[in-house]
């Protein structure tokens, strides 16, 4: 979900701003949902897909062909905004159905962060994908061809159903059921990005030997947001391999503060000599 051309960056960033206005009287609820309804339909339909992106058509055309197509079957409040969007110029259809797809994520993360539950959104996504790497078996049944939909819904309906967020649910079940050529860990990671940026906050990987103490994240956490600037979440994963100290990793950079990365670094100073 990488929108590199610089025109679909600058419809995109449009597209976002639109979203904000809409969300404060939209149904929260539904909005994410009719979004990713919108998504499967561009998604499946080529030939709908090439027409509401081709930069040629008329941007009204195309917002009355969107209208005509989903008008009764998603909530005013996404009509509106796929009309909108529609409307934008994009640099390939592809990033159309992507930037639909991210404004869907990022309705998902209002909707948790109107119930006062984004931080739970970020943690479940994040424990969820640790869950999924560390099971193999668990990966191949959800992400695999072997199972059909209806059998990996009801999987994530046993695994999640009343233990998560309404927008994790809901998040988890559209990775699992419709990938788009993501694995399934590729998938979390993203939306889990894109859950952050919500409250543009950064996301921390920290890799530790032990738990950490409710002050020592937050200390963690605060240190974190004076050097980057911006407020940053801690995903908490325990690495008891890491032998003592942490490992924090934002973005592409890692900061080692492990015993075992300082060996690893001996060894290397020592190899290279």
């Amino acid at each position: 979900m990488t929108i590199t051309g610089a025109v679909s960056r600058a419809s995109l960033a449009e597209a976002r701003e639109r979203l904000e206005t809409v969300i404060p009287s939209a149904d929260l609820a539904e909005l994410g949902g009719d979004l990713f309804a919108v998504l499967h339909l561009i998604d499946r339909e080529h030939g709908l897909r090439r027409a509401v992106s081709d930069p040629a058509r008329d941007g009204a055309d195309k917002a009355q062909l969107v209208r005509i197509l989903l008008e009764g079957k998603v909530s005013p409040a996404a009509l509106g905004l796929v009309s909108d969007v529609v409307r934008l110029r994009w640099s390939k259809p592809s990033e159309l159905s992507d930037a639909v797809e991210t404004l869907a994520v990022t309705a998902e993360a209002a909707r948790a962060e109107a119930d006062r539950r984004i931080d739970d959104l970020e943690d479940e996504l994040f424990r969820f994908s640790r869950v999924v790497e560390g099971e193999p078996e668990l990966r191949g049944a959800l992400a695999g061809p072997g199972l059909p939909d209806d059998r990996k819904l009801g999987l994530v309906n046993a695994l999640l159903d009343g233990k998560v967020t309404p927008a994790t649910m809901t998040l988890v079940t559209e990775l699992v059921l419709r990938p788009r050529g993501r694995s399934l860990e590729s998938g979390l990671a993203e939306y889990g990005r894109l859950v952050a940026q919500r409250r543009q906050r950064l996301v921390a990987l920290v890799r530790t030997p032990v738990e950490l103490s409710e002050a020592q994240r937050a200390r963690l956490a605060a240190v974190l947001a004076t050097a980057y600037g911006h407020d940053v979440h801690l995903n908490i994963e325990i690495d008891p391999a890491s032998i003592g100290g942490l490992s924090i990793e934002i973005g592409d950079e890692i900061i080692d503060g492990t015993i075992a990365g300082r060996l690893d670094d001996v060894r290397r100073r020592l190899g290279a000599g």
